[in-house]
């Protein structure tokens, strides 16, 4: 009778696709993000030239289309080819790397005010990644650092969450999943 009932239930509440960007500089564990969120496991990986894509599937019904696109400098130009018909961006910042946050809000900065997202993105998740090695900065830290506090004054339709958290562990991950997928099942 369950088995009934389920597939009844299924056939009424269809899956709401969205599209999500998940960009950052290189070696912030975006691909191992993106590898925890869909599998829930630790993979090894290699620097990501190009793209993985994945189908991740929401608490609340959304069907999450996850691009995670290669950081390094060169592919960065390239971002932008990505950018139409984006729902929400999560940006992964390595939080202990505080030599390159000048360079990891150049490039949020370019991604949020850029014409072919700015009127259709209205999530940023921010991973504040790497919170388990020494020195990471906090989130409070990395808000600042990246310039979220201003993001209301510049872009009032974004919502914005920052969510510190370990890759490797998972510690935070799904925490931060659970706000993109409610924010934008707000958004249906």
């Amino acid at each position: 009778m369950g088995m009934i009932i389920s597939r009844v239930m299924a056939h009424f509440t269809k899956l709401v696709d969205k599209k999500i960007l998940m960009l950052g500089l290189d070696a912030a564990g975006k691909t191992t993000i993106l590898y925890k969120m869909k599998l829930n496991e630790t993979v090894t990986t290699i620097p990501t030239i190009g793209f993985n894509v994945e189908g991740i599937q929401t608490k609340n019904n959304l069907e999450l289309t996850v691009w995670d696109v290669g950081g390094q400098d060169k592919i960065r130009r390239l971002w932008s080819h990505y950018f139409m018909g984006t729902d929400a961006v999560i940006f992964v910042v390595d939080s202990s790397d505080k030599t390159r946050f000048d360079e990891a809000r150049e490039q949020l900065d370019r991604i949020i005010y850029s014409d072919e997202i700015k009127d259709t993105c209205k999530c940023l998740l921010l991973f504040a990644n790497k919170q388990d090695l020494p020195g990471a900065c906090t989130s409070d830290e990395i808000a600042d650092k990246m310039g979220l506090k201003s993001l209301a004054h510049r872009s009032p339709n974004l919502n914005w969450f920052i969510q510190p958290c370990v890759a490797t562990s998972g510690e935070g991950v799904f925490e931060g999943l659970d706000w993109l997928g409610s924010t934008l099942g707000r958004q249906k």
